[in-house]
C-alpha cells in the first residue's frame, strides 16, 4: 500500500513532533552515540550505530503507508520499529503464533506495503505473503542507505502501529494505536519506572509480545542499554540490570535462574498479565533485595490503568507509593492498584450501563489520553472509544477510592503465560472430534504459567457396553488442536468427565469444573 493522506490518529492536541517515540530516541542517540543500545544474542550495538540503520530504514519505508514486522529478539528489528515510527509508517506487528488463515486474514485488513521477516524464520509467514512484498531487517536497512529522506516526518495525528489481541481465537482483533497515545504513555512509565541513561533494561521475552515491544522502546528513548537476551544469560553471574520486564512465566524462571543468589543492581520489576504466583513473589523478593516490584493493570487497547507497586517484599515494599504503612498495604491486597495520572475509572452496571458506586462489581470503563482509536475491520475502523471517550476491554472489577480490583474477564478468557485464550475456540475445535459429546476448556492454575489450558470431554458410550465410554486418544486430541489452534490455545492436559457442571439455566460453572479437575474428580486421558 502506498502512502497517502490518511485519516489521522485522535487524542493528538497537546503533543508535539519532539515528543513522538522516534524523535526521544534520536535525542538519546545524540547524547551519547558511544553507549551501547542493545545486547543480543548476536552481539552489541551503540546508540550511534542503531540511530544510523534507524535513518536507513526511514528511508527505505517512506513511500509506504504501513509494513509488516515479524520481530526476533535483536537491534535490526528494533530499528525497522523506530525507522517505520520515525517516518510516520505504521507497524503491524505479527505473532509468530499465528495461523495460515489468520496471517492472511491480518495482511488482507493491514494492506501492508512490505513485510519484514527475520531469514530462516517462520516459513509459513515467507509462503504466505509474495515474494516481491518480502524483506529481511537487513535487506531493508541496506536498501535505504543511499535513499532520499522523507518529505515528511511523523506527526502526532499519524497511526503508529496495528497490533494483534494476545487471545488466540480464529481471528485476533487488530487494534490501532496512534503517536500521540504511545507518547503520552512513555510520559507516564518515565514517571513510574525510573529508567535512566546507563540502565541496563532486561525485555527476555519476545519482542511479538507487547509487554517486551513496548519495554524496549522506552528503554531507548531514555538513554538505557536494552538487554534481549533470554533470562539465564541476561542473569548470568557478574550481569548488571537494573529493571527488568516479566509475565509470570518468566518470574518463575528468574528465580530458578537466580537461585540463592541475590542481584541487588535491579531496582524495578516491571510485570503485566496476571498476578504471580506466591512461590516466585517470595522468591524473587529474596533475591532482588533493592528493588520496587510494579505490577500494572492494562491492555493494549487502553494502555496503563492501575499500578500496584506493593507486590514485592524487597526495599520497594516500604517506598514512597505506601503512604499508609502496613495497614494500608493489608487493605489493598490483591487490588490492580492505583489509577495512573490521567486515567478516569467507571465500573457500570453489565446489564443497564448504569454507572455503580464505590465498592460494587461491574465492568471495567477507562478513559486517558493513552487510549487506542478502534478495532481494523472490513468496514473500516470501528469499536474505539465511544463519543465521550470512555473504552472497555470487558474486565470486571470493583473501585474503591483511587484503587481497581479485578476479577477477571467477563468472557471466559484466561491468561496462559502472558497471553489471553479464549475458551469457546478451544470448544469449538474440539466438539467435532469424533465420540465427542462436548468439551469445556478451562485454565488449570499453574506456578510457572499462571494457568494452562486443558480441555474436559463428555464422550459417548459404547452402544454395546454402555458403561464403557468411546473417545478420542490423547494423541488424537493433540494432532487435532495442533491442525485446528494457535499453540498458546492447544490444551495442555485432556480429561473425560461424565458431565459439565452447570448451574439452572445450562451456563458452564468453570471453577466448578477446575474445582473438580485439582481434586482429582476426573479422568485423564493418557
Amino acid at each position: 500500500m502506498e502512502r497517502a493522506a490518511g485519516a489521522t490518529t485522535a487524542g493528538s492536541a497537546g503533543v508535539a513532533p519532539e515528543d513522538l517515540l522516534g524523535s526521544r530516541f534520536l535525542r538519546a542517540a545524540a547524547t551519547d552515540p558511544g553507549r551501547i543500545a542493545v545486547v543480543a544474542v548476536d552481539g552489541e550495538t551503540t546508540y550511534g550505530a542503531l540511530a544510523a540503520d534507524v535513518d536507513a530504514v526511514s528511508r527505505a519505508v517512506a513511500p509506504h503507508q504501513r509494513i509488516a514486522l515479524l520481530a526476533r529478539s535483536d537491534a535490526a528489528s528494533l530499528a525497522v520499529t523506530l525507522g517505520a515510527m520515525r517516518a510516520g509508517v505504521s507497524i503491524v506487528v505479527l505473532d509468530r503464533h499465528l495461523t495460515e488463515h489468520q496471517i492472511d486474514r491480518a495482511t488482507a485488513l493491514a494492506a501492508p506495503g512490505l513485510v519484514v521477516t527475520p531469514g530462516g524464520r517462520r516459513r509459513t509467514v515467507h509462503e504466505r505473503i509474495a515474494a516481491t512484498r518480502q524483506r529481511t531487517p537487513e535487506q531493508l536497512i541496506a536498501a535505504g542507505r543511499d535513499a532520499p529522506a522523507p518529505d515528511a516526518w511523523a506527526t502526532p495525528g499519524d497511526e503508529l502501529l496495528i497490533g494483534l489481541t494476545s487471545g488466540t481465537s480464529a481471528d485476533p482483533k487488530l487494534f490501532v494505536r496512534g503517536q500521540a497515545s504511545w507518547a503520552t504513555t512513555l510520559d507516564r512509565s518515565d514517571a513510574a519506572f525510573d529508567v535512566r541513561p546507563g540502565d541496563v533494561v532486561s525485555t527476555p521475552g519476545p519482542l511479538d509480545h507487547s509487554h517486551y515491544f513496548y519495554g524496549a522502546l522506552h528503554a531507548l528513548t531514555r538513554g538505557a542499554t536494552v538487554d534481549l537476551r533470554p533470562v539465564e544469560a541476561a542473569f548470568a553471574p557478574g550481569a548488571a540490570a537494573t529493571h527488568v520486564y516479566l509475565v509470570p512465566t518468566l518470574a518463575v524462571t528468574l528465580a530458578e535462574t537466580l537461585g540463592e543468589r541475590t542481584q541487588p543492581t535491579v531496582r524495578q520489576v516491571i510485570s503485566s498479565a496476571a498476578a504471580w504466583p506466591a512461590a516466585a513473589r517470595e522468591r524473587l523478593a529474596r533475591t532482588l533485595p533493592e528493588a520496587t516490584v510494579n505490577h500494572f493493570y492494562g491492555a493494549s487497547e487502553l494502555s496503563f490503568v492501575a499500578l500496584d507497586a506493593s507486590t514485592g517484599r524487597g526495599a520497594g515494599d516500604a517506598g514512597p507509593r505506601h503512604p499508609g504503612g502496613s495497614a494500608e498495604r493489608e487493605q489493598a491486597a490483591g487490588s490492580a492498584g492505583i489509577l495512573f495520572a490521567g486515567v478516569e475509572l467507571e465500573i457500570r452496571d453489565p446489564d443497564d450501563g448504569r454507572v455503580l458506586p464505590d465498592g460494587e462489581q461491574g465492568i471495567v470503563h477507562v478513559r486517558s489520553d493513552m487510549l487506542f482509536d478502534g478495532y481494523l475491520t472490513d468496514d473500516g475502523l470501528v469499536g474505539g472509544p465511544d463519543a465521550d471517550g470512555w473504552s472497555t476491554v470487558g474486565d470486571l472489577g470493583t473501585r474503591r477510592g483511587d484503587r481497581l480490583w479485578i476479577a477477571g474477564r467477563a468472557s471466559d478468557t484466561f491468561t496462559s503465560g502472558g497471553i489471553n485464550v479464549e475458551p469457546a475456540d478451544v470448544e469449538q475445535a474440539l466438539v467435532g472430534l469424533p465420540g465427542v459429546r462436548e468439551v469445556a476448556c478451562v485454565g488449570l492454575p499453574d506456578e510457572r504459567w499462571g494457568a494452562i489450558p486443558v480441555a474436559a470431554l463428555v464422550v459417548e458410550s459404547d452402544p454395546t457396553r454402555p458403561a464403557v465410554p468411546v473417545g478420542p486418544t490423547r494423541a488424537a486430541v493433540r494432532a487435532h488442536a495442533r491442525a485446528t489452534l494457535p499453540q498458546p490455545s492447544r490444551p495442555w492436559r485432556v480429561f473425560v468427565v461424565d458431565a459439565l457442571p452447570r448451574n439452572r439455566r445450562g451456563k458452564l460453572l468453570r471453577r466448578e469444573l477446575v474445582e473438580r479437575i485439582t481434586r482429582g474428580a476426573a479422568r485423564e486421558v493418557l
